[in-house]
């Protein structure tokens, strides 16, 4: 099923709402699929007042009421509905807002222990993209950003927008000792410029480290120096 039929049916349990005394379950079958307590509690709630109401002679005629307030909400509810159980397979869809509910109702992915699986059947990013990401974890990189993923992989600022709701980054800088960007918080200002780099960006950068300890990760560098990735990206 492509995107946008999945947004163009009705589930079948919509049409089932259209059964005046037991409709009501229907309801919350929708909330036992879709992970809503609030929608178990409507449906349940529709469910026993179907039941009730006609033992009452005095408020009987109020059981049509019910049965028309049952099947609207069940039309009412019936997109969110899709959007709290739109599947993982489908491409995401381009619609921001779309896109935000559907992230809202799923866990994030952590860019740093994700499967490749995950970058490119969920995330939906080439595989290009997953295979630099899987390439650079193996070697001991801990990504902190979008940014970072822009800068470092290259990946397209307007594919990050699209994932920016889906994801997370675990992050503790410590169990990047063994990553050769760390040499920075190291190097004197003239071997930042023996290894390339423009004696005053070797000089921002041992003045930022000296002023505010040392960096945390390649982004730390860019943002407490102002100085462009591509100036030290040779030293990572």
């Amino acid at each position: 099923m492509s995107q946008p039929s999945w947004f163009d049916q009705t589930p079948q349990w919509v049409w089932w709402s259209c059964i005046p005394a037991l409709g009501g379950g229907a309801i919350a079958y929708a909330g036992v699929k879709s992970g809503s307590n609030i929608w178990i509690g409507v449906g349940a709630s529709f469910v026993a007042a179907a039941i009730v109401l006609p033992t009452f002679p005095i408020v009987a005629n109020l059981a049509g009421l019910v049965w028309v307030a049952q099947v609207a909400t069940a039309f009412a509810i019936k997109r969110e509905y899709l959007i709290k159980t739109y599947p993982q397979n489908l491409p995401l869809p381009e619609d921001p807002k779309l896109l935000k509910a559907i992230a809202a109702n799923r866990p994030k992915i952590d860019l740093n222990s994700c499967s490749k699986n995950d970058l490119v059947n969920i995330l939906g990013l080439p595989i290009v993209y997953a295979n630099d990401i899987e390439s650079l974890r193996a070697e001991g990189h801990i990504f902190t950003s979008l940014e970072e993923l822009h800068d470092v992989i290259e990946i397209p600022n307007t594919t990050l927008k699209k994932i920016e709701s889906l994801v997370v980054f675990s992050y503790d800088y410590r169990q990047e000792s063994d990553y050769s960007w760390k040499r920075i918080n190291s190097m004197t200002v003239d071997d930042l410029v023996n290894s390339g780099l423009e004696l005053n960006a070797a000089r921002a950068i041992a003045a930022a480290r000296q002023s505010g300890g040392e960096f945390k990760s390649i982004m730390d560098i860019k943002k407490r120096t102002g100085i462009p990735f591509s100036a030290y990206r040779h030293l990572t």
